[in-house]
């Protein structure tokens, strides 16, 4: 089956994000299990794909049947799940043999012998948390999270965008709130995309937070470019092209 990559030009909308598809962006389409279809801008293709959904295109490479998507438990569940430990059996007891006294009757001794043995020791459980450390300068900050964004899809995706639009203006500025968390702006004179990186996250740490098509709509704070793209499209720490 060929490909579906186009461009849009029509009153389109992400079935994964919902944001109306810019002039310029393109989509593809995926199936869902049991077979209904679905447009994904290219900003959407890894959360589509994590939901069980297939590119149309790929169709016929996979089985008829598609696994049942299963729901992600929340980090915070899984950790507390695996931080608790699992309770040890108790060591059943020895058969004793009862100690008597002189004149033939059970002693103090067999008494003491027939009381309830204590629990065994539980050993502590090993901390099962894979969280990556978290720099506390702001410079550390940004170039861990450029690396982190150059390693995601969603590089791919600007790159992409890149060669229609050209070179885009970029900012990366630590959270103030969050401290384990980078704000990342990605801009051109018709449409912008800001991410959250979060440096602690080892799973998912790249996200999308919204989407816009006015420069004027991010905050001043976030306009102030820090950040390039280089000659093979990663983005680096540097000044930036200005408005």
């Amino acid at each position: 089956m060929k490909k579906e990559l186009r461009p849009v030009h029509d009153n389109v909308s992400c079935d994964v994000c919902g944001r109306t598809i810019l002039k310029g962006e393109r989509t593809e389409p995926f199936l869902a299990p049991g077979g209904r279809r679905y447009t994904v801008c290219e900003l959407c293709f890894s959360r589509a794909e994590h939901h069980g959904w297939i590119r149309e295109s790929a169709a016929g490479d996979v089985p008829s049947r598609i696994p049942r998507d299963e729901p992600r438990r929340p980090l915070l569940g899984r950790l507390r799940r695996r931080r608790e430990p699992e309770p040890l059996p108790e060591a059943p007891a020895a058969p004793e043999e009862p100690h008597f006294a002189d004149n033939g009757e059970p002693g103090l001794a067999d008494e003491e012998h027939h009381q309830p043995l204590p629990p065994p020791p539980r050993s502590l459980p090993r901390d099962p948390r894979h969280v990556r450390a978290v720099p506390t300068t702001a410079q550390v900050k940004v170039e861990r999270a450029l690396e982190l964004f150059n390693g995601s899809e969603h590089q791919r995706t600007v790159v992409g965008l890149a060669r229609t639009l050209g070179p885009p203006w970029i900012t990366a500025l630590p959270d103030l709130d969050q401290q384990s968390e980078v704000t990342m702006v990605v801009a051109w004179e018709l449409s912008w995309y800001r991410f959250r990186i979060d440096l602690g996250d080892e799973h998912d740490p790249v996200v999308l937070l919204e989407k816009g098509e006015e420069i004027e709509e991010i905050d001043e704070a976030l306009r102030e470019w820090n950040a390039t793209m280089d000659a093979d499209g990663r983005v680096v720490a540097g000044v930036g092209s200005q408005e």
